[in-house]
């Protein structure tokens, strides 16, 4: 009865504005490849040592004003932007051989799918060529065709309906960038004197191009809901790594950049500073292979970032330092949740005095000094009891507020922590892929995170300034989503960092337990 299709009510919302007084459009600036530096850091740094470590530069970030070169000084941040596949991906051997595949006729994918299907680590084969080439044909769809199916509109004169298959959620996540963002596919608007005749225009349910009309921006970029960055770039990932055993899911936990003084940096007495930044990223896991632990909502991983953000003036300074910012943020957030791998959670505070005992030492009347036992009765003792209520399953607010524990944890329970993808053997780095979202483009970062820093942002001594040596940064060009060609070229290097993270590797053992 109910059952309306929200979306189609999103996609055909629009506000009804004339064209001449549409604002103007949202500019399109990339962030600049120089990295942000401090004079002032270098100078210090040379003559009498650093004067504060990693941890206590981070920690002093208050608030986004505070985000300059010297952070990034900190962690001796190294950028090589429109990066090629090759770069991007640290093995291309593990990058399919696209040229070939383009060249095949489907007929002939068909014939060689099984020779281009690799052996994953989770048991499975990856997608080959057929795979490749269907998505292919999904996203080679011009939008304009695309669009019209999403918005239920009949397909032009003389064309066939295009079926959208897997990519439909994604055509109509880009629908609705159309709002706010002018497609730089689409045909130019027609003038009075193009206008066709009334007797030319078609009836009885037939398209014509004047059903498009009323679907062009009226809104700037800057006014669209966050949400809808987040869907898109979802909806686009999935295109790929649902066929690699993958998915994109948001944590139950808030992710958080952990963070502690070492000891020497302690007063006598106290213990080390504890602290965290939090970050708006999701993961893209892999999915268990056993159908219980798939059905509990069990995951693995994380194997990637996803970062979607909404700056949009990143030609200012301040801007395009936060946006650097967070995207560090999400990979070392990553590369803190894969070096979980093996280990257990050391919750924090657990044995302190400040956990076990109470803060106003126990006297009687309790903190606020007017509690009674419960023994005590109060009033006259032969009157009659008052009517017995059902016990509440939960404590009440007063009554947690008065437990004595510690933080909540900061694991998922329900997350398998591992560094699915690296070289065995290898412990002294770990390479984090972020897929990063800005306006309607997508950029794959791999940023190099050596296992020594992850070490001083957890507590360990800093002897000496960037002792970890580089955090090196790869970055490959900004794809637009509205232009077919280009994303092609984004599904294409998202299959091979899924190739490459989801590699088989020698002694590895396939049969996963879950």
């Amino acid at each position: 009865m109910f059952g309306i299709a929200l979306p189609t009510l999103g996609s055909a919302a629009r506000a009804k504005i004339d064209r001449k007084d549409v604002p103007p459009p949202t500019p399109i600036i990339f962030p600049s490849p120089h990295v942000p530096s401090s004079s002032s850091t270098e100078a210090d740094s040379t003559s009498s040592g650093p004067k504060a470590g990693l941890v206590k530069t981070l920690q002093a970030i208050c608030r986004p004003g505070d985000i300059n070169g010297a952070a990034f000084d900190a962690f001796g941040v190294k950028t090589f932007y429109d990066a090629n596949p090759a770069e991007v991906v640290p093995d291309p051997s593990y990058i399919p051989d696209f040229t070939n595949w383009d060249s095949l006729t489907l007929d002939e994918a068909r014939e060689k799918n099984a020779s281009t299907r690799l052996p994953l680590n989770n048991g499975n084969l990856s997608p080959g060529c057929q795979t490749y080439a269907e998505r292919k044909a999904e996203l080679s769809i011009p939008n304009q065709d695309a669009f019209r199916t999403v918005r239920r509109l009949p397909a032009m004169k003389g064309k066939p309906q295009p079926r959208l298959g897997n990519s439909y959620e994604f055509f109509r996540c880009l629908e609705l960038f159309t709002t706010f963002w002018d497609d730089p596919t689409a045909p130019p608007p027609k003038t009075t004197s193009e206008e066709p005749a009334p007797d030319a225009t078609a009836t009885d349910g037939a398209a014509s191009a004047s059903d498009d009309d009323g679907y062009y921006r009226t809104m700037v970029g800057t006014a669209m809901p966050a949400e809808h960055r987040h869907s898109l770039l979802s909806a686009f990932i999935r295109l790929v790594a649902y066929d690699f055993g993958c998915n994109v899911t948001t944590p139950r936990i808030e992710p958080r950049l952990q963070l502690c003084t070492p000891p020497s940096a302690a007063r006598p007495g106290q213990q080390a500073r504890k602290s965290y930044v939090p970050s708006g990223c999701i993961f893209v896991f892999r999915t268990p292979t056993k159908r219980e632990h798939a059905r509990a909502g069990m995951v693995e991983g994380p194997i990637a970032a996803v970062s979607a953000r909404g700056s949009s003036s990143l030609d200012v300074d301040l801007e395009k330092n936060q946006d650097l910012a967070r995207e560090l943020l999400a990979a070392l957030v990553t590369a803190q949740h894969r070096a979980r791998e093996g280990k257990t959670e050391q919750r924090f505070g657990e044995g302190q005095w400040w956990t076990t005992k109470k803060r106003w030492g126990g006297g009687s009347g309790g903190p606020i000094g007017r509690e009674v036992d419960k023994d005590e009765v109060v009033g006259d003792k032969d009157a009659a009891s008052p009517p017995t209520k059902k016990p509440r399953k939960t404590m009440a607010i007063y009554d947690n507020y008065r437990m004595i524990r510690p933080p909540s944890l900061s694991w998922d329970k329900k997350t398998r922590y591992e560094a699915i993808g690296r070289p065995v053997g290898v412990t002294e780095y770990d390479d984090i892929f972020v897929i990063s979202s800005l306006f309607h483009h997508l950029s794959v970062l791999r940023l190099r995170v050596p296992r020594r820093l992850l070490e001083v942002m957890d507590g360990a001594e800093e002897y000496e300034a960037k002792s970890w040596g580089d955090l090196v940064l790869w970055r490959s060009k900004w794809f637009d989503f509205f232009k077919t060609e280009e994303r092609i070229q984004a599904m294409q290097l998202l299959w091979a960092v899924f190739a490459y993270q989801m590699r088989k590797t020698e002694g590895e053992d396939t049969a996963m337990a879950g």
